[in-house]
């Protein structure tokens, strides 16, 4: 009885370990030449993130060209950068953006639930 126990309670950690996101978070630094540039290491900091691979990669997928959201940053007044970098810094790490079109990690959450408990119920009516 105990060993069965403690093979159910094995799979469920083995499972549940498959089930995890493995991503890693990635953080950088600014140069002293960006905060020495006042109101325009506000543009310096959007234009890296503009530079990133993800949030390129989203820029398409949402059909707009990296390069034209580069070229907007660059027309945009210092006030309007500094205010863009203000609600860059508000998103939350991780998190679903705003708008529509990003997936909250609830529906991921009730998913994986779902197929630990459907493991548990196959495992034991077998």
């Amino acid at each position: 009885m105990k060993l069965s126990w403690f093979k159910s309670i094995c799979r469920f950690l083995i499972a549940s370990m498959l089930l995890m996101s493995l991503a890693t978070a990635r953080a950088g630094m600014i140069g002293a030449d960006q905060v020495a540039a006042g109101g325009h290491g506000d543009r310096a900091i959007v234009m890296s993130t503009l530079d990133r691979a993800d949030i390129s990669n989203g820029l398409r997928t949402r059909g707009v060209d990296p390069q034209a959201a580069k070229d907007c940053v660059a027309a945009m007044t210092d006030e309007e950068v500094s205010a863009l970098k203000d609600r860059i810094d508000a998103v939350p790490a991780g998190g679903a953006y705003g708008g529509g079109g990003g997936s909250s990690s609830g529906g991921w959450v009730i998913a994986a639930v779902l197929i630990i408990v459907a493991i548990i119920v196959w495992y034991n009516w077998k």
